[in-house]
């Protein structure tokens, strides 16, 4: 079940508990699910009921507390738990991750692509300098990924999203210095981890092969998923995806679609709903998409580090259907990486 589809049984539940009399507000149009935040627990973890409060004339853990038996009878859900003010924080059954990895694994680096922009092209206007070029680029690449296209020109005007549909002016905080001395790779990364408002910074720190530079943890966390796999071949166990305890790296990686599907933004006033580019609302692509996919990406790595220990059996220990399910969520995880890094332009070694 990805976080889309969650959204939906959030939303389903509210409504199944407005038609019963349990709650008397207008159903929304989206439900915010999430990775659970400190305190939280489970895969997922929902506001919908802090939402909800005010309109209902409840407390948030009152409506949390109506939500409850409606989402527990949601396909896929395992359970359901309260914490804090009325966040509700949804455990998944082992199926559902299951799936979930064998779909990344089926898809590989193209997990997250889709054809929701198919038939679309934006016009993307930069000024003649490295880091525009560069955003422009991954924005080019992000955009293709869902179907779409990107027309990328030269401007020398002022900075600002363009007034017509389809159309940005691209002008973010420019590289204060030639990063070319860094590599490709490096020089990439510094110039698209910062936002796009953010001075990047060009120093020798995104070359350092240590945990402290975010670029080497990202690539060494894909090149440990390839060595992990090399070595269950050598020990003569195979990947088996199955129920795991590690809800961190899963929702990681079930949000990896939305992520990507923030290469456009939909200039809507004074409603955040969701609209298709067909709609007639002005779409236009979403500079800050390229720096959250790093940053996102910044975040798989650091959940498939701390998996990584646990995929191998130790000494005389055999393989067992765990270690068989770890493995199989930790090449999902590199398919993940090694996707997210094509797209930024930056190369995903085996080795490293």
């Amino acid at each position: 079940m990805t976080p889309v589809e969650l959204s939906r049984a959030v939303l389903c539940a509210v409504r199944r508990a407005v038609d019963d009399g349990e709650l008397s507000v207008a159903v929304p149009d989206r439900a915010v699910v999430t990775p659970p935040g400190p305190g939280g627990r489970g895969d997922y973890a929902t506001g919908i009921a802090l939402q909800l409060a005010r309109p209902a004339g409840q407390t948030p853990l009152r409506v949390a507390e109506v939500l409850r038996p409606y989402l527990m009878g949601a396909e896929g859900v395992r359970g359901v738990e309260i914490t804090g003010p009325g966040f509700l924080n949804l455990s998944l059954d082992g199926p559902a991750v299951a799936d979930l990895v064998r779909r990344i694994r089926a898809e590989g680096p193209r997990y997250g692509h889709g054809d929701g922009l198919a038939g679309e092209v934006f016009e993307v206007r930069v000024p003649y300098e490295v880091r525009a070029e560069v955003l422009a680029d991954v924005l080019a690449r992000m955009v293709g990924a869902q179907g779409g296209r990107v027309d990328v020109s030269h401007d020398g005007g002022h900075g600002g999203h363009g007034g017509e549909r389809g159309r940005a002016v691209l002008r973010p905080a420019p590289a204060p210095e030639d990063p070319a001395p860094l590599g490709l790779d490096a020089a990439r990364w510094a110039l698209i981890h910062p936002g796009p408002h953010d001075r990047p910074r060009i120093t020798a720190d995104h070359l350092v092969q240590r945990e402290g530079n975010p670029l080497f943890r990202v690539r060494y966390a894909h090149a440990r998923t390839r060595a992990v796999c090399r070595n269950a071949a050598d020990l003569g166990f195979a990947a088996e995806p199955g129920p795991l305890d590690a809800a961190d790296l899963v929702g990681l990686l079930a949000d990896h679609p939305r992520v990507l599907g923030t290469a456009v933004a939909v200039a809507v006033a004074p409603s955040n709903r969701p609209v298709k580019p067909s709609s007639g609302a002005r779409v236009v692509p979403d500079v800050g998409a390229p720096s959250r996919l790093a940053r996102h990406l910044v975040g798989v790595a650091d959940a498939t580090l701390v998996l990584l220990p646990a995929v191998l059996p130790r000494g005389a220990e055999k393989p067992s259907a765990a270690h068989r399910a770890r493995l199989a969520l930790a090449e999902a995880a590199g398919a993940v990486l090694a996707g997210g890094l094509s797209l930024l332009g930056i190369d995903a070694p085996d080795h490293l």
